[in-house]
């Protein structure tokens, strides 16, 4: 009993002091490439991002975005033509060529449930 006691609380120990790696700046500007799925379907889509706007390619069309970063590691993407929502994104860690995202809505709707998605990005450029 006391033993596994100890194993647990060793545990919880080790897993509590984990952090991810998380170099958000080397991820700020430069050509990503991410994949996403739409109805059963992986796409693979690419956006150019600087400090101050975002430009993404995918299914044969170009979106245009403001970039505001809220830390070195969240960012809001704000659509230049107004009719999209904006969306917050946060890195939640990094390799050396990629980062693991989440992201969703920047204003939460009301009676709507706020839809957190994740995904990964590559740095190509």
């Amino acid at each position: 009993m006391i033993k596994n006691t100890l194993s647990l609380l060793t545990g919880l120990l080790l897993t509590a002091c984990y952090s991810p790696n998380r170099n958000c700046t080397d991820f700020a500007t430069g050509t990503f490439e991410f994949e996403y799925e739409i109805d059963g379907n992986t796409k693979k889509a690419t956006f150019k991002r600087d400090l101050k706007y975002s430009v993404d390619y995918f299914d044969n069309q170009i979106d245009s975005s403001t970039v505001r970063w809220l830390n070195d590691c969240e960012f809001v993407l704000t659509p230049l033509d107004g009719k999209q929502t904006a969306i917050h994104y946060k890195i939640l860690s990094t390799t050396s060529d990629s980062y693991l995202f989440e992201y969703k809505r920047a204003v939460k709707q009301a009676h709507k449930k706020q839809l957190v998605k994740r995904g990964t990005a590559t740095k190509i450029d």
